[in-house]
């Protein structure tokens, strides 16, 4: 590049300095100009910097006395003569370069810019690839396209589009903007499915090119459409989109800011040029309402003389030489000099006759690009404010909808906060909210005259079906499978997929194309990969949606549930005269039991001494408990300390026998199964062998995640076959999916379903990554549910059985028997009760002893304990009634003696 440019430069003429070495204070700073003055960018920036000029110097004291004078070169849309523009600045010792107007040129001429230190600012070429890095003497002074792209992007993920096609011109700013849509629409997982490359702007003279390319997109899928191009251009993209019907009803066209420009400064457009771009969106620089933009505004008139509207570009022209006037004040203030001098890489040069002499180097140049890049100042498009990175403060875009003979705004897009309705600078003040909820656009009218937001793609319109993959299946046929060995196909699947295809709003031609030999299950991975690599469009049948396959391909809304589940040969439990015993566990029976005991002798010890049917021989005792404890509590004859802990008993009883005839209820009413598999633990820890479906994932499954050795597993090919593994012993255990394992314990008697589904997954059916009509398929799948049709597909094709229902029975281990873990709160609560009556029991018996059995004699040390002992235990076997009679003629013996009657 370097070697072209100083060819180029061989070019230069000599030409004599306006601004002389050692001046501290010019009379004139020079600025130059380079704009195609027979464009719409160049006539607008032209009067707008013109303008700009004369406000600076109507105020002589704001330079001390200097004047600004932009002096203008006519490129006339010629990369040449732009370059002889920019070299004849450097003759004139011009502080700072206006333009180029394009990003081709920017590019070139950043490197002149570069080695001279002449600044250049641009509000035209906004590539986005300008970076300041490369090239440190370039500064955008409008928002850069990336943020064009951004906001681009940002409104196909709200309306919910995945694929674009993107039209624009071959050239740096068109082709390195569509790069950062692409980037940017990647990071939403959406993709620019086709480019349509134009001839520059500056060769188109017919419209064939574009005619070609617009007919290769309307065979295409996608119709949302990008124009990234130039007026010139773009007037022509839509004359003729709008002549081949491409402006009706379910196109998208989104035109970047060159339509706006158009708009603002040719408005009201004729009536034949409307009409081709009604419906269509487009975006323009947003610049913040005040009083100077709309005292400017005010002026426009005159200053154009009517032959042209001011536009955004006129806006940031005119604060571009602002831009530039301050920092020559700042540089001027700092009482910095002014000067030039000799490039030696260029006066080393000789030959010819070219004063190369006369290109000389800004001495003062990054002095003064420092003032320009530190700019803060308010313009007519609001604050002005360069980033660190050199990207403008708060950039932002009006988001515009062509309707009727004009246009309106429906919202604004700001890198603060994405697209609102309300405007940015209200939202400045707040904290930064992207969030998808706080996402909002007014309504759009499309092209159509449609309000509905169009689906934004089709089938392509090609000719071609769609090719569907089905598996040929050798089992389980009424999934799917080959009607009589022919090309027609049939199943439960394929009814679905019929079904659902019937409630797109739109038709869908495909035929089905038959996956394997028919004579074993083929492999549905390969399957599946067949739509990544383009073999089929989709894939339909008993599909599993699994992490291997979703990787590579896009799933429906699952149609089915699925998962892994156990079978084995089971037997039945029921059949035993000893089901009653089944609810509760054994120490559950024994503690039961041993607490009626206990109870039995609490109120035995409790009512010995004061209930007479609890006196007598051993055997009447025993059973006088027995018919107490069955009647529970429903003698008065009891005493109330033994009806409390009756009634405490009766609280665990009515407990404990609700429990029971619940899970008896439950025994004696679902059939109850046996086997020694009661799971997948079962087979992860013994090392019998386990059988699998051919063609299933179940195999990759239990080697990889449930490290069942390889040698362990015995492919399976039909349901007849399983039942005969399970049956001979060839296998302990069989896991398969839960449709595939349902429709064979249908058919086959004396199996079961062993524990619970250890996975959990559903069918669907497969498409392209980003397929949209995976997403319409989804939505008409959900229909079918909602509506019931889902349901009678089902029952056609996988309501059959030919046996008792063993698939929906418990098994012995899913049937939990109670045990003590569930009620040893209440036999504690009991035992409380119980041990606090016999305590109570105790001291009053004791107290009672005591106060009965007064010692009149010393025993002696030998016989005390004995004696005592044998006298409490008789006391106690004693009625209480014969105790009070016997201390009641003791007080009346004790009365006599102590008041003897007189005689």
């Amino acid at each position: 590049m370097s070697c072209v440019l100083v060819l180029l430069s061989f070019i230069v003429l000599s030409g004599d300095g306006i601004i002389s070495e050692g001046a501290s204070r010019p009379h004139v700073v020079n600025v130059g100009a380079i704009f195609g003055l027979n464009t719409l960018h160049g006539k607008v920036a032209n009067i707008a910097m013109k303008a700009a000029e004369d406000d600076v110097n109507s105020d002589p004291s704001f330079l001390g006395g200097s004047k600004l004078r932009i002096l203008m070169n006519d490129a006339k849309r010629s990369g040449f003569l732009s370059i002889i523009g920019a070299l004849k600045f450097m003759e004139t010792d011009a502080v700072a370069i206006i333009g180029p107007q394009t990003s081709i040129m920017a590019h070139v001429l950043s490197y002149i810019a570069n080695e001279l230190k002449v600044p250049m600012l641009s509000f035209t070429a906004l590539d986005p690839s300008l970076s300041p890095l490369q090239f440190p003497f370039f500064v955008q002074t409008a928002p850069s396209d990336l943020f064009l792209m951004s906001a681009i992007a940002e409104m196909i993920t709200y309306y919910g589009w995945s694929d674009v096609v993107a039209l624009y011109n071959d050239d740096d700013n068109s082709r390195n903007g569509i790069a950062s849509l692409g980037d940017e629409l990647e990071g939403r997982r959406c993709k620019i499915s086709y480019k349509a490359v134009l001839p520059l702007d500056v060769v188109i003279t017919s419209p064939r090119e574009i005619i070609n390319e617009l007919t290769k997109i309307q065979g295409m899928e996608s119709r949302v459409i990008i124009v990234h191009t130039f007026p010139k251009t773009g007037r022509m993209i839509f004359e003729e989109a709008k002549k081949l019907g491409m402006m009706e009803q379910g196109y998208v066209w989104i035109a970047t800011t060159w339509l706006t420009s158009l708009l603002d400064s040719y408005s009201p457009l004729p009536p034949k040029k409307i009409e081709a771009i009604r419906g269509v969106l487009t975006l323009r620089i947003h610049t913040r309402e005040s009083r100077k933009r709309r005292d400017f505004g005010a002026r426009w008139n005159k200053l154009s003389n009517g032959t042209v509207g001011l536009n955004v570009y006129g806006l940031y022209a005119y604060d571009t030489v602002w831009i530039i006037a301050r920092a020559v004040k700042s540089l001027l203030d700092s009482e910095a000099n002014i000067t030039f001098s000799s490039d030696s890489k260029l006066t080393s040069l000789k030959g010819g006759t070219l004063n190369l002499g006369a290109l000389s180097i800004f001495d003062q140049g990054p002095q003064f690009l420092e003032f320009i890049v530190k700019t803060k100042m308010s313009g007519v498009t609001g604050p002005v404010q360069f980033l660190p990175d050199r990207s403008m403060l708060q950039p932002a875009y009006d988001i515009i909808n062509i309707v009727g003979d004009g246009f309106k705004q429906i919202g604004y897009w700001s890198n603060h906060s994405g697209l609102s309705v309300i405007p940015p600078e209200s939202l400045y003040i707040k904290p930064p909210n992207r969030s998808s909820s706080n996402q909002h656009l007014y309504n759009v009218t499309w092209p159509g005259g449609t309000s509905e937001t169009p689906r934004g793609w089709v089938l392509p319109n090609n000719g071609r079906r769609l090719r569907i993959g089905v598996p040929n299946r050798a089992s389980f046929k009424d999934f799917v499978s080959s009607v009589n060995g022919s090309k027609k196909v049939d199943g439960y699947s394929i009814d679905v997929f019929e079904a659902a295809i019937k409630l797109l709003p739109y038709p869908v031609a495909h035929e089905f194309v038959l996956f394997g030999d028919g004579l074993k299950n083929p492999n549905y991975n390969e399957l599946v990969n067949n739509v990544s690599t383009g073999v089929y469009d989709a894939v339909v049948g008993d599909i599993a949606i699994v992490k291997r396959r979703i990787r590579i391909v896009d799933f429906t809304q699952p149609y089915i549930e699925s998962g892994l589940v156990v079978v084995a040969a089971v037997t039945k439990l029921n059949d035993t005269p000893w089901a009653f015993l089944r609810p509760f566990t054994p120490p559950m029976w024994a503690v039961t039991a041993a607490f009626f005991l206990i109870i039995g002798l609490v109120i035995w010890v409790l009512e010995h001494r004061i209930n007479d049917e609890f006196r007598g021989p051993p055997r009447r005792q025993v059973v006088t408990i027995l018919w107490l404890m069955l009647k529970l509590a429903g003698e008065n004859t009891v005493s109330t300390l033994g009806r409390v802990v009756l009634l405490i008993w009766l609280f665990v009883v009515l407990i404990i026998t609700s429990s029971y005839t619940a899970s008896l209820t439950s025994i004696l009413t679902v059939q109850q199964l046996n086997s020694p598999i009661k799971g997948v633990d079962t087979l992860m820890s013994s090392s019998e062998r386990v059988g699998f479906q051919v063609g299933s994932y179940a195999e990759n499954y239990m080697i990889d995640e449930l490290n069942i050795a390889r040698s362990r597993l015995v492919a399976l090919g039909s349901p007849k076959e399983y039942a005969t593994a399970l049956q001979n012993g060839t296998v302990s255990a069989i896991v398969d999916e839960r449709p595939y394992v349902d429709l064979f314990l249908s058919e086959f008697c004396g199996f079961a379903i062993r524990g619970q589904a250890f996975t959990r997954s559903g069918w669907g059916f497969a498409f392209p990554r980003d397929s949209p009509l995976a997403v319409d398929m989804s939505t008409a799948i959900l229909g079918l549910s909602e509506t019931g049709q889902l349901q009678k597909i089902r029952e056609k094709w996988l309501s059959k059985s030919n046996c008792s229902n063993l698939n929906g029975s418990h098994s012995d281990d899913d049937q939990e028997q109670l045990g003590l873990h569930s009620f040893w709160g209440l036999f504690l609560m009991c035992g409380v009760a119980c041990f606090i009556a016999l305590l109570i029991y105790f001291f009053k018996i004791v107290r009672d002893f005591c106060n009965d059995h007064k010692p009149v004699e010393v025993p002696s040390p030998e016989s005390s304990h004995s004696n005592t002992l044998h006298t409490f235990l008789a006391y106690f076997d004693e009625k209480e009634d014969k105790t009070k009679r016997r201390l009641k003629r003791k007080r009346d013996h004790d009365l006599s003696v102590k008041f003897p009657r007189p005689m």
